[in-house]
């Protein structure tokens, strides 16, 4: 199959200083599978959804319709963005049909609907009435101020309770931003600047999508069934949507812009050459954008909702031959991420890796921090099920579990049982540590998802600047954000 490319959005004004969009989810079918079609919920039509392409300071608004058959909420992944605009979990787009009022909501704690079987219902059973807790409209408009690095960031549904099987169906979007002095670097550009969703999906014979819920209507009980309680894995890799596909290129040097949108599946990414060999993976950026000198890699271990900007020269692979992106972590078919074909000779290639990169990066010190807090994320029992849980316990919206002052610098000491990739809103971070020891090499950078491996515990340092209100942190393994692996931050 041929990589597609994301087709990027148009704005529908660019009055007053700021770029409008429209997007409209909906249902739709497409050809994922060779001759099948599979039913899909989309931004606008397409998996994945249309890229935003947005310049640093300038203000993008982006007006949701819901046209599918369930609430949803948009997130922008790695945005510095108001709280009113952050796609908080209750905040939803409600589609016509829906119940317009909060004591009517299906799946929402304490409310009818809820039985706690098998999920945790928005958290915890706690019988949350507050309807402040709860906001709802038929289209939202989402404001996201772009006054942030350049980066690659993504947006996505974000419903509480039901965020995987919303991920899953194909509610996902790429969002860059870019600014001058970056374009002034000489990256590779143009045709050699590629974005990369990398996802794994599950298929039924007749090419629908399946996955292991609860409640397939996905409107009264979250979870999946118990052999899925760890997360949700499929057997066939996606690259923007399509199944290991074939990119057609020249020898030249190409920026790929990567994304893991999986809901559970870790990558350990090679690029190797017909004859064995493996080319450098030379990584500029991170979640929150470029890093402050290259560091190169032979394999890249990448998480979910992790980024990775990295520059790839094909220029010693041969006219004519393959060169496959393969991941260490997988079996079978799962071993196949997808491959570039080296059709013809490369033009002049002007484009360089510069020694230097960024100098905008904060220079946060251990001294700085006012406060160190300590964070387990574990599994745990809840409503006599199984459940995910920080510090002991599962996602409440009408709980807040962090209060930070704008403007102050804090340590986050993180540990986990099994894989967790953490996820904070709002701001990026420097991983200070692992287990005690320096960060690995590719912990360079800003970041704004570390990946804990299992038994392993790390230190992060941030600023919680930017925006006051109540935003969020969490396991984005999505199942384990369904099933409680949440918390609410509440900036000051």
């Amino acid at each position: 199959m041929p990589l597609p490319l994301p087709a990027v959005a148009r704005p529908v004004s660019t009055d007053g200083g700021t770029d409008r969009y429209e997007i409209v989810q909906r249902e739709t079918s497409a050809e994922i599978l060779p001759g099948l079609r599979t039913p899909l919920w989309t931004y606008g039509g397409s998996f994945p959804g249309p890229t935003i392409e947005a310049r640093r300071g300038r203000p993008v608004t982006v007006t949701h319709r819901n046209e599918l058959p369930v609430p949803t909420v948009v997130h922008l992944h790695g945005g510095r963005t108001p709280a009113d605009s952050d796609g908080y979990p209750t905040d939803l787009v409600l589609p016509a049909a829906w119940p317009q009022t909060p004591q009517t909501m299906p799946g929402m704690p304490g409310m009818p609907g809820m039985d706690g079987a098998g999920g945790h219902g928005g958290g915890t059973g706690t019988g949350m009435t507050d309807p402040r807790a709860v906001t709802s409209r038929l289209r939202r408009d989402y404001t996201f101020p772009n006054d942030q690095r350049p980066t690659l960031l993504w947006y996505h549904d974000h419903r509480m309770d039901f965020t995987a099987p919303a991920l899953w169906r194909g509610l996902a979007g790429l969002h860059i931003v870019r600014d001058d002095a970056e374009d002034a670097l000489g990256l590779p550009a143009g045709p050699h600047e590629i974005p990369l969703m990398i996802t794994d999906r599950a298929f039924t014979a007749d090419g629908a999508l399946t996955y292991p819920s609860l409640d397939p209507a996905l409107r009264d009980r979250p979870g999946v069934t118990e052999p899925h309680l760890a997360g949700v894995l499929g057997d066939v890799v996606l690259v923007n949507g399509a199944p290991w596909p074939v990119h057609e290129t020249d020898a030249a040097r190409h920026r790929l812009r990567l994304l893991n949108a999986s809901n559970a599946r870790h990558y350990e990414l090679e690029a190797r050459t017909e004859d064995g060999r493996r080319l450098d993976l030379v990584q500029i950026g991170a979640d929150q954008g470029l890093l402050a000198a290259p560091v190169t890699h032979r394999s890249l271990p990448i998480a979910p909702a992790e980024r990775y900007d990295l520059v790839v020269d094909f220029a010693a692979a041969p006219v004519g031959s393959l060169v496959r992106i393969v991941n260490r972590l997988g079996t079978g078919r799962t071993r196949d991420v997808m491959a570039f074909r080296i059709a013809r000779p490369a033009p002049a290639d002007d484009s360089r890796i510069p020694p230097r990169l960024a100098t905008d990066l904060p220079d946060w010190r251990r001294e700085d921090a006012v406060r160190t807090r300590d964070f387990a994320f574990r599994a745990g029992r809840m409503n006599g099920g199984h459940g995910w849980l920080i510090g002991g316990r599962p996602f409440d919206p009408a709980r807040t579990d962090v209060t930070v002052p704008l403007g102050d610098t804090e340590i986050w000491r993180l540990i986990a049982d099994v894989h967790h990739p953490v996820h904070l809103h709002l701001v990026g971070f420097r991983i200070l540590t692992r287990g005690g020891r320096p960060p690995l090499p590719h912990d360079a950078g800003l970041k704004d998802t570390v990946s804990l491996r299992p038994g392993e515990s790390a230190e992060i340092i941030t600023r919680f600047d930017g925006y006051r209100g109540r935003y969020l942190f969490h396991c984005h393994n999505a199942e384990h954000e369904d099933m409680g692996m949440m918390a609410n931050l509440e900036v000051v």
